[in-house]
């Protein structure tokens, strides 16, 4: 099947969402965006999914690996199934973009909004950024059909003046999450928690794991608590284990108690290990193949925007099942040697069996591990054999740096 860049938004609503394996998830019923300042092209937050007894769940747009005529394809299994509740700043593009009047502009009239087309960037995110626009018609005939960028109508922007969050986050939408981060530590505590709240889900998540861990402590609390927990279940397990880690036994419960079940049993195996610790610092989301994957399959799944490059440098080969801990680690194969072979091939026939890391390995045998292998991931294997998760660069760095240099940081 061949993967689309653009589709129209009446097109993809219908269509069948099926996860890696193949199992049908449920179909799509909209698509939630994201309006910007001026004429910046609307962000895409994600689908509006339909799963069992008409229950609408939202799918981040991170998680959408395929999407051609005929089905939507996801990278996890794996969906937070709490009913989709709207949040401010948050438009659906069925529900309430079509039949908006805009104006378009040379030369300027009015017309009517009847579809709207996402379209994927270079960067693998995805933007609203064309209209199908109808002018009005004449007895008994519809008026002409146009199809327009975005920033070729007036009306549907978010309003430039104003101190609403929403206006204000709207001028945060090409920043990457750590300029946010540096952005809201300028704010008023007041003004920062309330920009907090309106920022979806995934978005937070992503400026929270940017945070000095007090902030983000602070922020956490000041959300409602199943906000809380959902922000949490966006954010990287490690993320989520490092700040869960800072609170008080009941809360840190409370917390794990709020989120679904299977966010929340990575996070809990985390934070059994030692935060100076190889498990400490590891995610237990790497990307796992089984021994009979082929390296097509390898190279598609390393392309999903939500990892990040040192994690999608390498992959890791185990026996069934798939998710930490997997069953017997077989090694890993870099990206590298992955390019330089047939699509065909098996990944098991271009294996590294470079030595694991274990969990317990203190920070300094990790430091010495990457220094001497020269990586930006390592594989973490327990006694048994299974593959718990893998240390990235970043993670390495974090634990090294001096506790307060994203203070400095800012400063600087």
């Amino acid at each position: 099947m061949t993967t689309v860049t653009r589709a129209y938004v009446s097109r993809v609503a219908g269509l069948t969402v099926f996860d890696p394996n193949g199992d049908r998830v449920g179909k799509v019923r909209d698509v939630l965006v994201a309006l910007r300042v001026g004429s910046a092209t609307p962000r895409v937050l994600g689908l509006i999914i339909e799963v069992v007894a008409r229950r609408r769940i939202f799918c981040p747009m991170g998680r959408v690996t395929g999407l051609d005529a005929g089905s939507v394809r996801l990278s996890s299994g794996t969906l937070n199934l709490k009913r989709f509740e709207q949040r401010a700043g948050e438009t659906l593009v069925l529900g309430e973009l079509l039949d908006r009047r805009v104006t378009m502009s040379e030369p300027e009239r009015a017309a009517v909004v009847v579809d709207a087309a996402i379209e994927q960037t270079r960067t693998g995110d995805w933007v609203l950024s064309r209209l199908a626009v109808q002018e009005p018609g004449g007895f008994r005939r519809r008026g002409q059909l146009h199809q327009v960028a975005w920033d070729e109508v007036s009306g549907l922007a978010l309003p430039e003046t104003g101190q609403s969050a929403e206006t204000l986050i709207a001028t945060y939408r090409e920043l990457n999450a750590a300029d946010v981060a540096h952005a809201l530590q300028e704010l008023p505590i007041k003004r920062r928690h309330e920009v907090a709240e309106a920022m979806d889900d995934e978005r937070l998540a992503d400026v929270l794991g940017e945070l000095p861990e007090a902030e983000q402590i602070v922020i956490l609390g000041t959300l409602e608590e199943r906000r809380a927990a959902d922000v949490l279940e966006e954010m990287d397990p490690d993320d989520a284990a490092d700040l869960l880690a800072e609170l008080s036994n009941v809360d840190r419960e409370r917390m794990l108690e709020l989120m679904e079940p299977d966010e929340a049993e990575p996070v809990r195996q985390l934070l059994k290990y030692s935060e100076d610790t190889a498990g400490g610092i590891m995610t237990s989301e790497p990307v796992i193949l089984t021994p009979d994957a082929t390296i097509a399959e390898a190279l598609a799944r390393v392309r999903a925007p939500e990892l990040t490059p040192a994690l999608a440098s390498q992959v890791y080969v185990c026996r069934a099942p798939s998710a930490t801990p997997t069953g017997r680690y077989l090694g890993l194969a870099h990206i590298q040697a992955l390019l330089r072979e047939p699509p065909s091939t098996l990944v098991s026939g271009v294996l590294d069996d470079l030595e694991p890391l274990r969990p317990e390995a203190p920070l300094a045998e990790v430091t010495r591990y990457f220094a001497t292998y020269n990586l930006v991931a390592a594989p973490v294997v327990d006694p048994q054999g299974r593959l718990v998760g893998a240390v990235s660069v970043d993670d390495v760095l974090d634990h090294l740096l001096p506790e307060d240099w994203r203070e400095r940081a800012r400063r600087g």
